[in-house]
């Protein structure tokens, strides 16, 4: 829509436009800083640190590669069991019962 063609009526729902956009920490997705609420006892280890960094840098870096952070989990899901996945885990799986 150019604006000429936004009405005062569609001004008042262009809300609704962004209600859907991923809510952004900087330039990361603010689901990538979930490991910093994780980690926030530690603050004192420099371990602690050094993996906030990394996890930070690391999902920058796919966001730039154009894969979402929910894509990029998955990814790495799929990267760490394997593209085929069951329906049904084996225990879960009904087992045939004869009631005669």
């Amino acid at each position: 829509m150019g604006a000429k063609e936004d009405t005062e009526h569609e001004k008042r729902n262009w809300h609704w436009r962004n209600s859907m956009r991923p809510v952004r920490f900087f330039r990361l997705d603010a689901r990538a800083t979930i490991i910093y609420f994780g980690l926030m006892p530690f603050w004192a280890h420099p371990w602690a640190w050094l993996f906030m960094i990394t996890n930070t840098v690391l999902f920058m870096f796919l966001e730039s590669r154009g894969l979402t952070f929910p894509a990029a989990i998955r990814r790495g899901r799929a990267w760490l069991f394997g593209e085929k996945r069951d329906a049904w885990l084996t225990m879960r799986k009904r087992k045939l019962i004869d009631y005669v």
